[in-house]
């Protein structure tokens, strides 16, 4: 089933004395890279954060952050004013560059980051780290169900491709008796133009003709073409990633569409090769974001 790597995922915990709120976004990557944006009581569970990440999104560069707001009956929290400060400032100066009117909202989202609000309580309790542990796996589920809606649109487009692909290639096999007898006439004219008629011999003239036209022929190349296109469509079905699979298929795909162009000597051939082309350059933009 195809993945794709862009997703999106938000949870929300009440905890005791604030509330939580995970945002998770991931884009495409050639590995895993993992940003965590933890307040400094959870900084202590950073690794176990990432290793959940790991094993739930495998792959994409992943976007982890963590806000929070404190409940009103809350007082052990003083405002650390010097982070504060630096938010706002950050804030104001990417909104003058933007051409932004600087607004007292930017506070409210400056009080909103992490190490914002300086809490007392040293040590994250089991208790509540148990609670943002189920937060962020809901979060993480949300990520892979964006990732799976996204890939049914992918897969579709994969297979609109292939089978355009396909149809071109099937689309040759009526071009190759007059591609050969094109070549066939093109050689003998110029022969007969070089040496003149009566000069050529004609038993060595098809020796040497069919040797040439061995060289010129694309049978094999059709046939693996059309197998990579068989054996891409079978991969698209496994489970688990298959993103570089796919891509290592397409760069075959390429290697075989190029050979039929450079040994095709026929116009209509050569301009469904390019058409061919076409297509498989849009497969690969697909397959960058393929999990």
């Amino acid at each position: 089933m195809i993945r794709s790597m862009t997703g999106y995922g938000k949870a929300e915990s009440l905890l005791p004395d604030k509330k939580l709120t995970i945002e998770i976004r991931s884009l495409n990557s050639k590995q895993l890279d993992t940003n965590t944006r933890l307040p400094s009581l959870y900084k202590e569970k950073e690794l176990e954060i990432r290793k959940l990440i790991a094993s739930s999104l495998e792959r994409g560069k992943v976007e982890c952050s963590f806000f929070y707001e404190l409940s009103s009956e809350t007082s052990s929290g003083t405002i650390n004013e010097l982070v504060v400060k630096s938010y706002f400032e950050q804030l104001n100066s990417i909104s003058k560059e933007l051409g932004l009117k600087a607004s007292q909202e930017l506070l409210s989202i400056a009080m909103r980051m992490p190490d914002a609000i300086r809490n007392d309580r040293a040590e994250l309790e089991d208790e509540e780290w148990k609670q943002v542990k189920e937060s962020l796996q809901q979060a993480l589920r949300q990520v892979n169900g964006f990732r799976l809606q996204e890939g049914e649109s992918l897969d579709k487009d994969l297979r609109e491709r292939l089978a355009a692909i396909t149809a071109r290639l099937e689309d040759i096999e009526p071009l190759e008796g007059d591609r050969i007898a094109r070549i066939r006439e093109r050689i003998r004219n110029n022969l007969t133009e070089f040496v003149g008629k009566d000069g050529r011999d004609e038993n060595r003239f098809e020796q040497e003709l069919i040797f040439y036209m061995e060289k010129l022929d694309i049978s094999e190349e059709k046939v693996r073409l059309a197998n990579h296109c068989s054996y891409f469509l079978e991969t698209m079905e496994n489970e688990g990633p298959v993103g570089k699979k796919l891509g290592f298929i397409s760069q075959e795909m390429g290697r075989e569409i190029n050979t039929l162009g450079s040994k095709a000597n026929h116009v209509d051939i050569q301009r469904l090769v390019v058409e061919m082309k076409d297509e498989l350059e849009r497969v690969k933009e697909q397959i960058l974001n393929i999990l």
